[in-house]
């Protein structure tokens, strides 16, 4: 199985690709080779089961349409028997962009909404399609809540670091809270990063404005492709600045970049993939600069070589949490 978030095809063919299986499957009789080969497509990556389970949701919701609306759907004059299969597609695809469109997904109470949480534990990643098709990819340690309102997209990342993938929907922006700061798109791709002590946001593809949570309308710092900001805690955002949304993701495939970071920086952000944290002794210690690339799930590497890149050692403390010291 390819690791979640490297998967070779892009969304919409993913897309097609279950909407085919999903209506080849309503077929009256489904042979055990055919099934042995959808049971293949679907656990070849997490976003194949994803994208499937969302078009049953959406069939499903099909059934609280009127009895008229699908009865109008049906209303098709009679093909001929080797085009049956493309019909029955063709059906099957009207009653579920009527049942997207209405906002009818499985299992909801609220018509125009959507709730869910999701969650990665340590060194677990996350690929999320959302109902709309907007993607969520979440780091180690990460927590989002995602509430869809008939006039707003709203994501409140409470932990951890999310790439998000945003479909374009200009009636209904798509906003990410985090701590003090707020991020608002209507259709992009960028990166929320949550600390203790601020929020960051880097732009890879589209424009975003970041602003303090509480800041009134029309207070916004504008984001394009290469940009990136930071909220402090005060909810006061600092004037853009540029950076490499490749090495600020890398994490999706699992690798950590520093390019020139201190190694104050290094450690709080191995510390995000270990049980204990990893801390430095003194500012001299912390103020050391580090250009590498290192796994994500091996930071064990890092600390092993760290001795022979830069004068310091590591020790372990009585917690078994360790730190970066001089030599």
């Amino acid at each position: 199985m390819r690791e979640t978030g490297d998967c070779a095809c892009g969304q919409a063919t993913v897309r097609d690709e279950a909407a085919s299986w999903f209506v080849r499957l309503q077929e009256p009789a489904v042979s055990a080779e055919e099934q042995q080969r959808f049971d293949a497509w679907l656990n070849e990556h997490p976003q194949h089961r994803e994208e499937f389970q969302l078009l049953q949701g959406l069939w499903t919701a099909a059934d609280l349409l009127p009895a008229s609306r699908l009865n109008a759907l049906a209303e098709t004059p009679p093909p001929r028997r080797q085009r049956r299969p493309l019909l029955r597609y063709a059906v099957a695809a009207s009653v579920l962009a009527v049942a997207l469109g209405l906002g009818l997904f499985s299992g909801l109470h609220d018509p125009g909404g959507y709730r869910a949480e999701f969650a990665t534990a340590l060194g677990e990643r996350k690929h999320v399609v959302l109902p709309d098709g907007s993607v969520i990819d979440l780091n180690s340690r990460s927590r989002v809540q995602v509430r869809y309102e008939h006039n707003r997209r709203l994501i409140e990342l409470s932990a951890g670091e999310a790439m998000f993938s945003v479909e374009h929907d200009s009636a209904r922006p798509f906003v990410v809270e985090a701590g003090s700061g707020k991020v608002t798109v209507t259709g992009t791709r960028f990166d929320v990063r949550r600390d203790a002590a601020q929020t960051r946001v880097a732009v890879e593809q589209g424009t975003v404005e970041v602003q303090g949570r509480n800041a009134p309308d029309g207070a916004f710092i504008s984001l394009t492709a290469g940009l990136g900001t930071y909220v402090d805690g005060q909810g006061k955002v600092a004037a853009a600045y540029a950076v490499n949304p490749a090495e600020l993701t890398a994490w999706r495939n699992g690798k950590l970049v520093f390019n020139n970071a201190s190694l104050s920086e290094v450690a709080a952000e191995v510390s995000r993939y270990r049980e204990k944290p990893l801390t430095v002794a003194n500012p001299n210690v912390a103020s050391l600069r580090l250009t590498s690339v290192f796994r994500s799930d091996d930071t064990d590497a890092l600390l092993k070589v760290l001795p022979s890149i830069l004068p310091v050692a590591v020790r372990t403390l009585a917690d078994g949490s360790q730190e970066i010291i001089s030599k």
